[in-house]
């Protein structure tokens, strides 16, 4: 059986970053990568027209700091595929491609047995780096729907072009769901939007873009135990865009251009879905973030006493005037697709020990496990907001190396 010091479980930005951290203190070790080519996640599972939702100067790489001549701008999917292809080639990182883990087990020792459709290999410490993102999330009355009706989850889409002609649901109000509805509409589309609960953010406040003013708040500082209750980790991020030059997005503007807005998706039946009577809640819920995001940047600016620009955003009311819908015929409203834009989920079931709490999420002090070299890196909230993005994965990777290395 083959021998390796150190298994790192998946090729993202936390993968890579472990692994640049252990080529330059000369630990052995590999990162095994399903997918084919580097960077999956924004190659395989991002639309054409994608790009950051964060500035670029938020791409923080061990190794690779942003250091272009945008740090305002977001990077198109073209250059962040180019960006994490340069980091592997660059420091020469141990990647296999076309490596998918089966299972993770303990063997006696300490060591871990880890098995690929390649066989097995033993490792002393293994880091899990898949990531919050894996299994398309995508309702079991799903397949109640007639067969002509073309279904896809969000990360299937790529333009409107893809899709038949006709009107399209899509179903989710967070990142992906609003950017994919605005792009569809705007190209001439029908669009039947089915919202669930996403905070929405100004895309610039008082002089800055609001992600700067976030992090100044120390809004992606917080940690797990200040939440209300363990299940809000798995919360929506606000609702951004970084397209075109980035800008706000807002369900209102959404209903004046034509959208049809609709509650949280209930069920299916043959031809007809069916939506809670929760719009106006939600859209009540959306705007109140809203206000709460920017009065939190208020208090930080009075307090350091910051020369920054008044600024009042209009507040729009377009969604409460519409008429609420709990029902829809697919095939009167000429819907011919859905999209299914209500995330992912995680699967840990393939470590073969007690690794997470009630809701699957793994149990770690800054990604330390209580088995002594297993690691989880790059998931949402894993130690704090920031675990799992470009800006902040490198703390809990390095608590990780730190503690591999000791």
């Amino acid at each position: 059986m083959e021998t390796i010091e150190t298994i790192i479980i998946g090729g993202g930005q936390a993968g890579l970053s472990t692994s640049y951290h252990l080529k330059q203190l000369g630990r052995e070790h590999v990162v095994f990568e399903a997918a084919e080519k580097p960077a999956h996640a924004w190659r395989n599972d991002r639309w054409d027209s994608f790009t950051f939702v964060t500035p670029n100067w938020t791409i923080q790489l061990p190794g690779a700091e942003y250091d272009g001549d945008d740090p305002d701008g977001y990077l198109p999917k073209e250059e962040i595929i180019a960006y994490f292809e340069r980091y592997i080639e660059k420091y020469d990182l141990p990647v296999r491609f076309k490596t998918s883990v089966l299972e993770v087990a303990p063997m006696d020792g300490g060591s871990y047995q880890v098995k690929t459709e390649a066989g097995m290999i033993q490792a002393r410490n293994v880091v899990i780096a898949t990531g919050s993102f894996q299994k398309p999330k995508i309702p079991a009355f799903a397949s109640n729907l007639p067969t002509d009706i073309q279904q896809l989850h969000s990360g299937f889409y790529r333009n409107p072009g893809q899709l038949p002609d006709g009107a399209v649901l899509v179903v989710g109000a967070g990142q992906s769901g609003l950017q994919i509805a605005e792009e569809l509409y705007q190209s001439g589309r029908k669009v039947y939007l089915s919202v669930g609960f996403a905070p929405r953010a100004p895309r610039r406040y008082r002089g800055r873009d609001v992600f700067a003013w976030l992090v100044d708040v120390g809004f992606f500082e917080q940690t797990p135990d200040k939440l209300p209750s363990p299940k809000a980790r798995f919360g929506a991020n606000p609702q951004l865009s970084g397209k075109n030059g980035g800008h706000s997005l807002n369900l209102h503007q959404f209903a004046r251009d034509g959208v049809t807005l609709l509650g949280h998706i209930a069920g299916a039946d043959g031809g007809r879905v069916t939506f809670k009577s929760d719009l106006k809640e939600t859209l009540a819920r959306t705007d109140k973030a809203e206000k709460d995001i920017c009065a939190m940047i208020d208090k930080y600016i009075a307090a350091k006493g910051i020369d920054a620009p008044l600024e009042t955003l209009p507040e729009l009311q377009d969604g409460y005037s519409a008429e609420e819908v709990t029902e829809l015929e697919l095939k009167s409203a000429k819907v011919k697709t859905i999209i299914w834009a209500m995330g992912y989920t995680f699967d840990c079931s393939f470590v073969k020990l007690p690794v997470t709490d009630e809701d699957g999420f793994p149990i770690t002090q800054r990604g330390v496990t209580q088995y002594p070299g297993l690691y989880f890196v790059g998931m949402n909230w894993l130690s704090k907001r920031k675990s799992a993005l470009l800006l902040g994965v490198k703390e809990d990777v390095e608590s990780v190396v730190a503690e591999i290395t000791k």
